[in-house]
């Protein structure tokens, strides 16, 4: 059985595509179907929960007041704002390999979009607790998106799309630092008492996230061909088996290795999102509308610094193919460590508001170039890949927030400190990636056998399942990750008769 190689000319696209008929351009301020339409319900989804997620904390200093919330109260509900989504990060992957991203986004939206309402009335720390619980079950849209990326756009651009997509869905934590105090302050102007104020002022996110659900459902599309179920009847796509797209997941420590070194880069974030509106109102005597504003610049960095992640990512790839990713994504991600600490020892407001601009840079950096790793660990398994990797993410948030900014052991700056401490020696673990058809920072592709793209690629499938057919994607997706051996390293050599004849 032959696979033709001009088979995908054969239908139109907007977008220049590859022989998976993933799109081989980024064109931002494009709304084609389906590549760029996927791109942009994605990312605005994503905002929207983000948005939910942490719309509590700049209003934290008049619902404290007005639901008695002590310091260890806070801390709660902010590590249970982040943790609930380790697990649900890591389903929601499987979702994604086992019935697609757009059913899987969209459902998950709808079904933690009741819980922001329901912040309205809350009464008691118990419940503030639990709201914001199930409403940071959304922030598992963030591997759905990740995941929809990487299987609308080739290799070449993946980083880019994943860097923006992810990036600018992360702007909803800035930006909600700055559109709930606005919103909390129009009501209060119409007359509410604040303590009604904001209440209702949480009735805004909940209803974006809602409309945002039924947008991916009925505009989105989860592969260039269409969706799952349309795909899955035809036999285009088979309905892959569980437990060998979990296997595969689990038992590639690169998968593991990026989900702790990203819970100390995109972790690191969570944890400022929660605790800097409040920081800056507490040490610096600012207003709760100043405090909101300094808040909001570290998220909306995300504008350009994680999307510059994945660009650079794929830049060092293009030049250095993928120890260039590498190396880039352990520099990046260990200065953000540096500025992280450095943060933590100043004492001037303008100079910490500086710092903090020049930390958020390089730490959201570094979850772009993160992402632009992650496509290339699994084919087969890269919802789960994926998910594990952002549920590395929750669970850095997590502990950090758990060791350093629960109650009164440590103050705020020292914990600033010793989390930038714990990011530089977590980033360590990048070294110990390799790939034998590409290599690592500090070796090269292996010199034996079975150390071409092919046989990485193939090796998820059986001899059975081969011959089934069932592995023609990752075939296709191993010829097109060619570019990442670069231009200037060498990589695996191919075979002289192209793709070994046992894989077709």
């Amino acid at each position: 059985m032959e696979i033709s190689h001009d088979s995908y000319n054969q239908k139109k696209f907007a977008l220049p595509v590859d022989s998976e008929h993933k799109a081989t351009e980024f064109r931002l301020f494009s709304a084609a179907a389906p590549h760029m339409r996927a791109f942009h319900l994605s990312w605005i989804s994503f905002f929207a929960c983000f948005v939910s997620t942490f719309a509590a904390p700049p209003l934290l200093p008049i619902i404290r007041d007005n639901l008695d919330l002590t310091a260890t109260d806070i801390g709660n509900a902010g590590i249970a704002a982040v943790s609930g989504a380790v697990f649900a990060r890591i389903a929601m992957g499987t979702a994604c390999d086992l019935f697609g991203p757009r059913l899987a986004s969209a459902t998950l939206t709808l079904l933690t979009a009741p819980a922001v309402y329901c912040t309205s009335i809350a009464d008691s720390p118990i419940s503030f607790l639990l709201v914001r619980f199930f409403t940071g079950f959304s922030l598992a849209t963030f591997v759905s998106t990740q995941f929809w990326m990487s299987s609308l756009f080739s290799g070449r651009v993946v980083g880019t799309a994943n860097g923006v997509a992810g990036g600018w869905g992360n702007l909803g934590g800035g930006a909600t630092q700055l559109i709930m105090p606005l919103v909390f302050d129009l009501i209060q102007n119409i007359g509410a008492t604040k303590f009604t104020a904001w209440r209702i002022a949480f009735f805004i996110p909940a209803l974006f996230q809602t409309l945002s659900a039924y947008g991916i459902f009925f505009l989105g599309q989860d592969l260039p061909d269409g969706n799952y179920s349309e795909l899955h009847k035809s036999g285009e796509k088979h309905k892959d088996n569980f437990g060998q797209v979990f296997h595969h997941a689990v038992t590639n420590y690169r998968g593991w290795i990026l989900a702790l070194t990203y819970g100390y880069c995109f972790g690191v974030e969570l944890t400022i999102d929660n605790i800097i509106a409040q920081y800056f109102y507490d040490r610096f005597n600012v207003n709760l509308h100043t405090a909101g504003i300094i808040a909001a610049s570290f998220g909306l960095a995300n504008l350009f610094s994680r999307p510059g992640g994945g660009m650079l990512s794929d830049f060092m790839a293009k030049r250095f193919g993928m120890r260039g990713r590498l190396w880039t994504l352990w520099v990046v991600q260990t200065l953000g460590g540096v500025f992280c600490i450095i943060l933590g020892q100043v004492g001037s407001l303008g100079v910490s508001v500086a710092v903090m601009l020049v930390f958020s840079v390089f730490v959201q950096a570094a979850c772009g170039l993160t992402f632009g790793v992650v496509p290339f660990v699994s084919r087969r398994s890269l919802g789960i890949i994926s998910g594990m990797t952002g549920g590395g993410g929750n669970v850095g948030a997590v502990l950090t927030q758990v060791i350093f900014f629960r109650g009164s052991r440590y103050s705020t700056e020292t914990g600033l400190t010793l989390m930038g401490v714990m990011m530089i020696c977590c980033t360590l673990l990048i070294t110990l990636i390799y790939f034998p058809q590409w290599g690592g920072m500090f070796c090269g592709p292996s010199s034996k056998g079975k150390a071409t793209e092919e046989d990485y690629y193939m090796s998820e499938w059986s001899s059975s399942e081969r011959e089934k057919g069932f592995h023609r994607a990752s075939l296709k997706f191993s010829e097109n990750s060619r570019s990442e051996r670069g231009r200037k390293i060498g990589s695996a050599a191919t075979p002289i008769d192209g793709t070994p004849n046992t894989y077709v």
